[in-house]
């Protein structure tokens, strides 16, 4: 206990030595610990104590709370967006391939450092993302990619904010809020009602952006080891991994939702066809065709001795047919109403 208690004070005089003076008694800047902790107890909550309190209830119907917390979540993050581009980077002072920190008290760096801020407190608010999720008993929601996102990202972002809290690493707020702006509005029509789900269709699309983004950031930030820049490279590799992680996190998550699932409807449609071919065989068979027909020349026998002819072999015109009475939704009254012949 000694030991971790040397520890804890040693990692704490490193924090007060090299982290930034401006954020120093900023709330939840002191110490990893607190955010250590809240990140800890959204994973217990959402993958253990939820889910047991969620148990034996209903799940609760919370239509007007999804779309008030969506629209204000689409508000903050388009505010967010403006803030860190109005401080930096799309007013021409940032510069996209090397960008130190500035560690002045100028009035449009102190604007984005408190930015930087209020980007670390957003990833708080996302936590709800995932309790809604839990309240609302849709458990396949509840992702470790979910998990693993949203509980790292409040750990991350403290660490910008401590030690490097403007300059290259803010280019990736600068790209998230912009992407959450775009995803929140696409949770906020789900949320309205099924009239408005014909307009998502984009939902697919937007997880394709989410993938652009970690590639534009992955990019942005290596690119720092092959050029002479002011700027700490424990910090490069840092959001450069997480970039890394979460692109492959994503795509693993696109893989399974979209190419997975677009070859299982496949196969079923495919299984469904040839059950249904099967049926109509079996009743063509019992009702019009003899058990001992022969079809090696091309042509069926009915009891009456009438040879009809058919395409190729004895099944391929009966198959045929059948199969596009499937897909068109209709089976012929004749076959329908057919009296099975009494043998």
């Amino acid at each position: 206990m000694a030991l971790i208690m040397k520890y804890i004070d040693s990692m704490q005089r490193y924090m007060d030595s090299y982290g930034d003076p401006r954020t120093k008694d900023w709330p939840m800047m002191s110490s990893p610990f607190p955010t250590l902790a809240v990140c800890l107890c959204y994973v217990y909550i959402v993958k253990v104590l939820g889910p047991r309190l969620m148990e034996n209830r209903k799940p609760f119907q919370l239509q007007n709370t999804l779309i008030v917390y969506n629209f204000l979540q689409v508000v903050f993050s388009t505010w967010l967006f403006y803030e860190i581009s109005i401080s930096g980077w799309l007013t021409g002072h940032y510069n996209f391939r090397c960008q130190p920190v500035d560690y002045s008290n100028h009035p449009r760096t102190l604007r984005m450092v408190h930015a930087c801020w209020w980007y670390y407190f957003s990833k708080f608010t996302e936590f709800m993302d995932t309790i809604f999720f839990v309240l609302r008993k849709k458990t396949s929601q509840v992702s470790t990619l979910h998990v693993i996102h949203h509980g790292c990202m409040p750990m991350s972002v403290w660490f910008g904010v401590k030690f490097t809290p403007g300059g290259h690493s803010t280019f990736f707020g600068l790209l998230n809020t912009f992407v959450h702006i775009v995803m929140y509005s696409y949770y906020l029509f789900a949320a309205m009602g099924t009239q408005y789900h014909k307009y998502l269709w984009w939902k697919k699309y937007l997880t394709t952006l989410q993938m652009i983004q970690f590639v534009a950031i992955m990019v942005h930030a290596f690119q720092l080891l092959f050029i002479d820049c002011n700027y700490p490279r424990a910090f490069v590799w840092w959001i450069g991994m997480h970039a890394v992680m979460f692109f492959f996190l994503f795509n693993e998550f696109y893989r399974q939702t979209y190419k997975d699932a677009k070859e299982r409807r496949r196969r079923a449609e495919a299984n469904r066809i040839m059950q249904a071919t099967e049926k109509m065989l079996g009743i063509c068979t019992n009702g019009t065709l003899s058990s001992r027909s022969e079809y090696s020349n091309g042509s069926a026998k009915h009891d009456d001795g009438e040879e009809q002819h058919l395409v190729g072999n004895g099944t391929a015109k009966t198959a045929s047919k059948a199969a596009d009475y499937y897909v068109r939704g209709e089976v012929p009254a004749d076959i329908t109403q057919r009296k099975i012949i009494e043998k």
